[in-house]
């Protein structure tokens, strides 16, 4: 592999500064209750998509389940992995697994990452939907578009702030490095949900504090 692919950049290693990995992996158990995890079965087998440095694994694992992967472009982050699960470097938009060969897919802010809206996301639902056994739940959490959100984004652009909280100037750095897909995301809230709703069956959506939660599972049909 090309070593220029393993040295982070500018957005990763923005990532890398806004969190550490316990504060991430606690910020990610909490999420998976809001998921519904506790109704699991631990022998669930399940793939995180977008899964960065694998926090979303390692919650999973203090969680207790066992059968874990994740799935990311960026080798810079998939390195930092050090868990009982397994992270392939890939693309989210061609997985590699087998048709219904999975019970839980899992997205924790990657989507907003996708350059065009609605193929890639089509894309992307489609082939989770095929890798999901019958019934098998689809779960994600992305940013959107409310008032806190938006106070958020005025506080990223606040100079001061970036000066005196290094977590600003890290959120602020990622959304620099992003923009155009993170501004394409927000921009299309309904066109989003519409296309979750053609692959999944919506379970619930929940939107708090300038985050999405969905939670949807695959037709029977």
């Amino acid at each position: 592999m090309n070593t220029s692919a393993l040295t982070p950049n500018a957005w990763e290693a923005a990532y890398l500064r806004f969190e550490s990995p316990d504060q991430e992996t606690r910020k990610f158990v909490r999420r998976l209750s809001r998921f519904g995890a506790s109704r699991w079965p631990r022998d669930a087998q399940i793939v995180e998509l977008f899964c960065g440095r694998g926090n979303g694994l390692r919650a999973l694992a203090n969680l207790g389940f066992t059968r874990v992967e994740g799935i990311d472009l960026s080798a810079a982050l998939a390195r930092q992995y050090s868990g009982p699960g397994r992270v392939i470097i890939g693309d989210c938009r061609h997985l590699p697994f087998e048709n219904e060969s999975r019970d839980v897919l899992i997205v924790q802010g990657g989507l907003h990452h996708l350059p065009t809206l609605p193929g890639d996301l089509e894309t992307t639902l489609g082939e989770a939907r095929r890798v999901l056994k019958r019934g098998g739940l689809f779960c994600a959490v992305e940013p959107w578009l409310t008032p806190f959100l938006s106070l958020v984004h005025w506080v990223c652009e606040n100079q001061l702030a970036r000066r005196l909280l290094p977590k600003i100037d890290a959120l602020a750095t990622m959304i620099e490095h992003e923009r155009e897909t993170y501004d394409q995301w927000l921009a299309q809230p309904q066109e989003i949900l519409a296309t979750f709703g053609r692959f999944f069956q919506r379970e619930r959506t929940h939107v708090r504090m300038g985050k999405l939660i969905f939670v949807g599972h695959k037709f029977f049909n």
